[in-house]
């Protein structure tokens, strides 16, 4: 980062200024915060010791940088957060569909386009608005693409609060948003950090699956359904796969059931909106696709990180958890003979279960 920052007469101006061409680059929202992050450090820190976060090894490896913002990128000053809300289609519409066990469940967030190389142009483009103004300076664009505490950074930047789902709520938008950063070396004026609103609420805690939200604002994603299907590269354990339900790529359930998302909005953005029908596609319909379909459908996907071979043992447990027919029966004996060990463990679980429905 530049080690010479532009001088900038008047920084509550620029600040104004980058709010309204965020706003004309599709965000609905940007925040500036500094770069203290003891607090969080602490957090994260004790979530960690607590062996919460798994096999993502990646939020120990990188040791301070991930909560000491200018160890990652020397010369940081302040950050600007930018949100941008997702919600393809009704809150209605996706909890209806998690109550058909015929259809297969994909997180809102992965219905459309990678939102990571959506929102990192959006924020690039921003960069280029601010150097048409005051010229060169020293930035770098982050959207889940470096150790960043960016639901912190947004709660320091008062994007909304952290929640007892360990999400973050705005008081005016919910919870159905993505966040992108810009570290920089601009002396903006900050925000005022935003309190919790959650009282004494409770329904993430209660609604969750797998009682993965262990106390307030504590998840163990050990027992998260989105870390064990996105996450997770080995077998599911057994006593998380009946509670998946039918939920083929992450989960929602905390944001579907929070009282804040009645203020959520639909997005209008086109990139959000759910592609290759995989808001109402069954999943006898998607476990049938072969690789070569499935590296097609899910070109300029979140989906593609999983892999292939995942996808066919996420649909297999929630095949196990669908009603018994002779169509779900044929698909899961298509796949019986798999080549992949994991695929076939999973089928097989499958078929127990249906055989146990039977008896």
């Amino acid at each position: 980062m530049n080690e010479s920052r532009q001088r900038i007469d008047d920084p509550g101006r620029l600040k104004s200024d980058i709010r309204a061409w965020a706003a004309d680059l599709g965000f609905q929202q940007i925040g500036v915060s500094d770069i203290d992050l003891a607090e969080a450090e602490s957090r994260l820190e004790q979530w960690l010791n607590a062996g919460f976060h798994g096999h993502m090894h990646y939020m120990a490896r990188h040791g301070t940088r991930r909560s000491r913002p200018d160890e990652l990128v020397p010369g940081t000053l302040r950050i600007i957060t930018a949100r941008m809300d997702y919600l393809p289609q009704s809150q209605a519409e996706a909890i209806a569909l998690l109550d058909d066990d015929r259809q297969a469940y994909v997180s809102r967030y992965a219905l459309g386009r990678d939102y990571h190389k959506l929102l990192r142009g959006r924020l690039r483009a921003l960069a280029r608005r601010i150097e048409d103004s005051i010229g060169s300076f020293g930035y770098r664009v982050f959207v889940d693409s470096a150790p960043v505490l960016e639901k912190a950074i947004a709660e320091k930047a008062g994007l909304g609060w952290i929640g007892k789902h360990t999400n973050l709520i705005n008081r005016d938008a919910g919870s159905w948003f993505f966040l992108g950063e810009l570290y920089t070396d601009l002396p903006l004026p900050v925000d005022d950090g935003e309190d919790s609103h959650c009282g004494t609420c409770r329904a993430c805690i209660d609604v969750c699956p797998t009682d993965a939200i262990v106390a307030p604002y504590k998840l163990d994603a050990r027992r998260c359904i989105s870390y064990l299907t996105i996450e997770l590269k080995e077998s599911i354990p057994a006593e998380f796969r009946a509670a998946i339900g039918n939920r083929i790529y992450g989960c929602d359930d905390c944001q579907l059931f929070c009282p804040w998302n009645k203020f959520a909005r639909l997005s209008d953005e086109p990139d959000f909106a759910p592609r290759h029908e995989l808001d109402t596609a069954t999943l006898v319909e998607l476990f049938a696709w072969d690789e070569a379909t499935w590296l097609t459908k899910t070109e300029g996907s979140a989906i593609r990180r999983i892999g292939y071979e995942r996808w066919l043992r996420n649909i297999a447990v929630a095949l196990g958890n669908a009603k018994t027919t002779p169509e779900v029966i044929a698909a899961l004996n298509e796949r019986l003979d798999s080549d992949s060990n994991l695929v076939a463990e999973h089928v097989e679980w499958a078929l127990a279960q249906h055989d146990d429905q039977n008896q």
